[in-house]
């Protein structure tokens, strides 16, 4: 059932992509529209001030309480942080939602979520690709970077269509009947501990994604993944699991649907790292639960390319390789990406703290990695818990940064980009992060990557 937003005053809150684009979308279904963001008109950008010459009535630079307390529907943007305001409106009986919880309700096709701490961006494209070359109408995106809004009115939203959508626990925490036909919990570890009181109300987020099934729809997860396998029990729908002991299981050079009795050569995705074929499993296990074919799971595995900025390899000079995985933003994905990367590390690390706990790095650090090359805000918090794992060293910026690793690496070894931190203390974004790495490394060999 859609929400009824037509003649209804709605509040949207932030307004980045997913802001502008909700703002945008109720607006075209009849809706009396105010958009907020606590930041100036001016820092905002042309498409916010656009919004304004469309009938949407802007408030910038401040959250007003009354505008928060007298409307009908509030769609929050999934980066605004908790807010006295918010409170108020739920104090007063206002519905709060998020953006993707609006826009799945106009759907009418099936939706395929994936969450997890790492590893859904990748599952989310290759799943999607997947389900397209089964000839199925699909619709890729959410947090992957593209809002849910924008699947709405393609042939995906309708019936026999499917919408794969990468969902993150912001998205998940103001969702009530967000269904999702297939939901695949990838992982759950350390994360957004500077948002979250605690794991266990960071993994309840995550946990969501499974509230509205039902029990024709299906969950899939990791084999032997106590966390994931606990948290998949609140859901109603059928439980799948990938990896050993699972459906889907990795068997010589070959990724063997034990269900269906298909096998796909790991070669299809070139020479794929461990993560890489992992994340294989979980997107061939979530595509065929969702209809896709072995021949479209073929093809999706064969024409799928690492996506920017994860195990990228943006260079290589004297013997040593530089590795961009600026989507690394936490201490598991960052352990998995020493893991990935063959051999000894140089690792430039560092950038805001989450409020997690470095122990796993630090052990992964001991046992593989050459020297830790610290940056950002984060660097005297992570000097103090890799001191004696590794040489340490500390740089201004990326670009001082990549100097110093350069200087610590020997022929044979990765340069790797792996911050364990979000970026924003110095880069608007994790992608901004990696192309000054890509352009440091090629200012430093001399030579285009």
């Amino acid at each position: 059932m859609a929400y009824e937003i037509e003649g209804k005053k709605v509040l949207v809150v932030g307004l980045g992509k997913t802001g502008i684009a909700a703002a945008r979308f109720a607006a075209s279904r009849g809706a009396r529209v105010v958009a907020t963001d606590s930041k100036p008109l001016e820092a905002l950008g042309d498409d916010v001030a656009r919004l304004g010459t469309e009938g949407i009535v802007l408030e910038c630079g401040g959250h007003r309480q009354a505008s928060f307390t007298s409307v009908d529907l509030i769609v929050l943007s999934p980066g605004v942080p908790p807010l006295a305001e918010i409170a108020a409106a739920d104090a007063a009986g206002v519905t709060v939602v998020s953006e993707i919880e609006l826009a799945a309700s106009f759907l009418r096709g099936q939706v395929v979520a994936i969450t997890g701490t790492n590893g859904k961006s990748t599952v989310t494209t290759l799943a999607g690709a997947m389900l397209t070359a089964s000839g199925i109408p699909t619709w890729t995106g959410g947090n992957l970077g593209t809002p849910l809004v924008f699947a709405v009115g393609t042939p995906a939203a309708e019936a026999g269509g499917v919408a794969v959508i990468e969902v993150s626990s912001f998205q998940l925490e103001r969702t009530r009947f967000f269904r999702a036909n297939v939901a695949t919990l990838l992982n759950v570890t350390e994360d957004h501990l500077d948002r979250y009181r605690s794991f266990a109300a960071y993994a309840a987020a995550k946990a969501r994604v499974f509230l509205a099934q039902r029990t024709t729809d299906h969950v899939a997860v990791r084999a032997g993944d106590r966390v994931s396998e606990a948290l998949a029990r609140a859901s109603r729908a059928s439980l799948h699991s990938y990896g050993d002991g699972g459906e889907v299981i990795v068997s010589g050079n070959d990724v063997h649907d034990t269900a269906t009795g298909e096998r796909y050569a790991k070669g299809l995705l070139g020479a794929p790292s461990d993560v890489l074929v992992e994340n294989a499993c979980a997107a061939i296990l979530t595509a065929r639960l969702a209809g896709a074919t072995p021949d479209g799971i073929r093809r999706g595995l064969s024409e799928f390319r690492p996506l920017p900025h994860r195990m990228e390899l943006v260079g290589e000079a004297g013997g040593i390789r530089f590795v961009d995985d600026s989507k690394a933003t936490n201490v598991g994905a960052a352990v998995r990406a020493i893991r990935g990367a063959g051999g000894k590390v140089v690792l430039i690390a560092g950038g805001r703290d989450k409020g997690g706990d470095y122990g796993p790095l630090r052990a992964e650090v001991a046992r593989t990695v050459r020297a830790v090359v610290l940056i950002g805000e984060a660097r005297a918090r992570m000097e103090e818990a890799l001191r004696g794992a590794a040489a340490l060293a500390a740089a201004s910026d990326m670009d001082d940064a990549v100097t110093v690793a350069l200087r610590l690496a020997e022929p044979g070894d990765a340069v790797l980009l792996a911050p364990a931190c979000s970026s924003y203390d110095m880069f608007a974004n994790y992608e901004e992060r990696g192309r000054a790495f890509r352009t440091a490394v090629e200012r430093q060999t001399g030579r285009a990557a």
